[in-house]
């Protein structure tokens, strides 16, 4: 049976989501099966005596390389800045490029996490989301552009370099890199003089002009031969030449980056070999790629992570601050900003060391051995290799704990790292190893002030991403086994041989306990029941939201109370998320009720909850408050509307602006329109006259009653707010009864300093200037009682831009704005509210990554109409008011209308 595109749309976003990981791990499997291939016949000894004997020379110049090498990648974001026109301190530059790069290019996907870390230096100097974005998007085409023409113009001077790659004549080889390398630099200087754009599939592509572009090459040439200078110094005598080996770097490269695959491993090192002239050892070549990685990948990445340390204590205050200094002013608000990176930072950085003590323990045979007969040092020995595989699967677990910001989790991974020290100390005093695990507890210690919440390791579903790292470590490590043991047959004697020499029963006992670890683990999280909720909240729940509604000063947390929501309350029960569910999208309405640090924990809650019982957390009409909340979370923020809010303090009618308004409104009051505010408890006789109006008002609408951003009319929830009703007094007749025309609920929680209107219906034929008189008087009541600000709520789809660079969603959202008065008069809404002069404040929604906002937006239009049936359905006037919750859910609703009718 075919699917229906709303089924199959979220299938086939989570398949593309998943689609670049599978490949990477697939590529990543190639790769380690070719290296295999490659280094059979190499033993893992050799690589270790070559990797010691390592010249100190070589080994300095090296690190000038990766010197010179990151100062020149900072040189990309310099032009990248000057393309867009931004003008930052160098300073700024300097520390955003390196943290960028040294992050990024051990990570990988450099263009995600260097953009993220460049994010947060370079929003504090006034980027914002979108110039940061066209920054990364420029680095990235910069990088690779002159790293291709680098290799082409390299492999066109020595067409042999990729002989055993590329079964083509040399004559041929060279004049293929020469054309493609001169058509490609001769099309880009054209198009840069000429200000023309290549369209490439849906991309516009622009040239910088001809002065910048200049500079980015020289920067690409700069950088790709410090890096390929990094590696070639490290190589054994018999490599060929330095511009030989230059286009032999380039395409290794480029095709480490085509892979997808983090840092290019595995791919990147297979490309080297196979490029090597024959008579090359291969083990020296493969010492030299490992101490390449580990000097211009892992050694700028621990710099950085370093530096970012540093600079957190230095915040604090205290030794760092007084040892280093004091931040400067312009710096503050960059280092301030870095700290919210701390979760996945500290998280890879613990993910980091998991790996290095599984390799250590599987690798015992680096570690010198002692006197085979000393059983107490075997029995060390065996103790400490077992500890630092179980505790490097540890680190593994606990590295999802951090980028959680959970503070056991970090404190944890202190003891884990500390049970390493312990371990590497029994494994014949490995000081060096002990040394670099106390330096990386220490490293973490500044960043322990970010992890604040408290909640279960195992709480929340481990996303793919985490599983694919550790799967990639797992595999690595597993790889690496084998090739250092490979020429020990297996035999019983692997359970029962305790001897100092006995390296590869220990590592097998030692890689054996590691697995169970995971593996027990890995099915604990397996058998962990799904926790499905039920829609409607139990009366405890509600009294408690009611309970924490009461503390706040937000009105939009009242809409909690209309039954139809569920509840996903903080740890400590002080806040809450309220919710509704549409397929597998969980939406969440406004942002978490509650203290600030506790409404935090109530949405991480909400967030993990949804991903255990397979679901989406989304975050609709969510204010700019948490913005770096939903960043944290990993969600994508798209604009859905503005909120009309006025400043009591300052409104008056007086002046030309109201002109006309006043005039109406002074005419009203003459012909006997008062406002009259009645407070809870309020009476049958009264709720029975609102509910008539209710009906009478529904009858003439299309659809049925809308809810959740919404209330809805039902006595249950009229009864906690004070309702504000419009009577129309005979001026000639002051004693006579005044019937009432129109009537609305006041959200005014906590001291009553912010309001806000929800529920309003007027008598059919009576619209007309009642919403604009109940919406003066109520705003004058409030400004006279000491309030701060009065909400008219939110006009959907409003302050969305119309520019052709604009994201599609906006640019979709503009036009229902504009011109879809057929479903929705959204731009009447907002010209009605604008007759105020409100401060328009912007209300967004917060979709995880691959979530279609139309898609998104369309099942919150589901869970407002109460379902398909609720857009379309109608329901029959009836003279009675609804007695019962069922009743009330069959009513019939309206869109907002200019002169009122619904808040939103």
């Amino acid at each position: 049976m075919p699917q229906s595109p709303s089924s199959a749309t979220p299938r086939t976003a989570r398949l593309r989501n998943l689609l670049p990981i599978g490949l990477g791990l697939g590529l990543f499997a190639v790769g380690l099966w070719a290296l295999y291939r490659l280094l059979k016949p190499v033993h893992a000894a050799d690589i270790l005596l070559q990797i010691k004997t390592m010249p100190p020379s070589a080994l300095a110049i090296a690190m000038a390389a990766t010197a010179l090498g990151y100062m020149a990648l900072i040189g990309y974001d310099w032009w990248a800045l000057t393309y867009l026109e931004k003008r930052l301190p160098l300073r700024a530059v300097a520390l955003g490029g390196f943290l960028g790069y040294a992050f990024g290019n051990t990570i990988g996907i450099s263009v995600i996490s260097g953009g993220a870390v460049r994010y947060r230096i370079y929003s504090a100097f006034g980027l914002n989301a979108f110039d940061v974005a066209a920054l990364a998007s420029y680095i990235a085409l910069a990088m690779g552009m002159g790293l291709t023409l680098v290799g082409l113009f390299a492999l066109g001077l020595h067409p042999a370099a990729l002989h055993g790659l590329l079964p083509l004549p040399q004559s041929l080889i060279r004049l293929g890199a020469f054309g493609a390398g001169g058509g490609t630099l001769a099309l880009l200087f054209w198009l840069s003089a000429s200000r023309r754009s290549l369209k490439i599939w849906r991309y516009d592509i622009t040239m910088p002009a001809p002065r910048i572009l200049v500079g980015q090459l020289v920067v690409a040439l700069f950088d790709s031969t410090m890096a390929a200078l990094t590696l070639y110094i490290l190589l054994p005598e018999g490599a060929p030449g330095f511009t030989t080996f230059l286009a032999i770097y380039a395409t290794a490269t480029m095709v480490g980056v085509l892979s997808h695959v983090p840092g290019g491993v595995g791919v990147f090192e297979t490309v080297v070999l196979a490029a090597m002239p024959p008579g090359i050892a291969v083990g020296d070549v493969a010492a030299a790629l490992l101490m390449f990685r580990s000097i211009y990948y892992l050694l700028p990445f621990a710099i950085a992570f370093v530096i970012v340390s540093l600079n957190e204590a230095r915040l604090a205050g205290g030794w760092a601050a007084r040892v280093f200094g004091e931040l400067s002013e312009p710096m503050r608000p960059v280092m301030g900003a870095l700290g919210g990176a701390a979760p996945w930072l500290t998280g890879l950085w613990a993910l980091g060391f998991g790996g290095y003590l599984l390799l250590v323990a599987l690798m015992p045979s680096a570690i010198p051995t002692g006197d085979s007969d000393d059983l107490v040092g075997a029995i060390l020995l065996e103790g400490g290799t077992l500890v630092s595989a179980v505790m490097g699967i540890v680190l593994m677990i606990l590295s999802h704990g951090l980028m959680r910001r959970l503070s056991g989790a970090f404190w944890l991974t202190i003891v884990a790292l500390g049970g390493g020290v312990i371990a590497a100390l029994m494994n014949n005093f490995d000081i060096e190893s002990a040394l670099l695990l106390t330096l990386g507890a220490l490293a973490l210690l500044p960043f322990r002030h970010e992890f604040h919440r408290h909640a279960k390791i195992t709480e929340g579903v481990f996303t793919p991403a985490w599983f694919a790292m550790v799967a990639a470590v797992v595999l690595a490590a597993g790889s690496f086994f084998f090739f250092v043991h490979e020429a020990t047959p297996y035999s019983q004697a692997f359970w029962t041989e305790f001897t100092h020499d006995a390296n590869t029963p220990r590592a097998f006992r030692a890689a054996l306990a590691a697995s169970a670890v995971l593996l027990t683990f890995t099915v604990y999280l397996a058998l962990q029941p799904s926790r499905a909720r039920s829609g409607a909240p139990c009366e405890e729940s509600l009294a408690l939201a009611a309970q924490i509604i009461a503390a706040q000063n937000e009105p939009q947390a009242c809409l909690a109370l209309t039954g139809d929501k569920s509840f996903q309350f903080s740890p400590d029960q002080r806040a809450f998320v309220m919710y509704g569910r549409q397929r597998a999208n969980w939406v969440a309405l406004g942002d978490p009720v509650g203290p600030a640090s506790s409404g935090v924990e109530a949405a991480w809650a909400f967030h993990e909850e949804a991903l255990r019982a397979g679901g989406r957390a989304i975050f609709y009409e969510v204010s700019a408050r948490h913005l770096t909340l939903w960043v944290e979370m990993g969600l994508a923020l798209h604009k859905v509307g503005e909120e009309a809010v006025i400043a009591l303090p300052g409104f008056s009618l007086a002046g030309g602006a109201f002109k006309t308004m006043r005039a109406a409104y002074n005419k009203a009051q003459r012909e006997g329109l008062a406002l009259q505010l009645l407070h809870p408890p309020h009476s049958e006789t009264l709720l029975a006259e609102l509910g008539t109006i209710s009906q009478e008002w529904l009858a003439a609408k299309a659809g049925r009653e809308k809810r959740f951003s919404v209330g809805h009319f039902h006595a249950d929830y009229l009864a906690h707010f004070p309702i504000a009703v419009l009577r129309q007094h005979d001026p000639e007749m002051p004693g006579a009864p005044a019937p009432i025309l129109a009537f609305a609920n006041i959200m005014a929680p906590g001291n009553g300093t912010r309001v806000a209107i929800d529920l309003m219906r007027y008598r059919p034929g009576r619209g007309s200037g009642l919403m604009e008189f109940l919406f003066l008087a109520l705003i004058e009541h409030y400004r006279d009682a000491g309030a701060a600000e009065f909400s008219l709520g939110v006009a959907p789809l409003a302050g969305l831009s119309e520019r052709r660079t604009a994201r599609l969603w906006d640019r979709f959202g503009h036009l229902m704005f504009r011109h879809g008065g057929a479903f929705y008069n959204f731009e009447g809404l907002r010209g009605f509210k604008q007759k105020f002069r409100p401060d328009w404040q912007p209300r967004f929604i917060a979709l995880p990554p691959g979530v279609s906002p139309m898609m998104a937006m369309a099942d919150v239009a589901l869970l407002i109409a109460g379902g398909p049936r609720g857009i379309l359905g109608k329901t029959p006037p009836r003279a009675t008011p609804p007695e019962s919750e069922t009743a009330a859910r069959d009513t019939a609703a309206v869109p907002a209308l200019p002169d009122g009718g619904e808040r939103r």
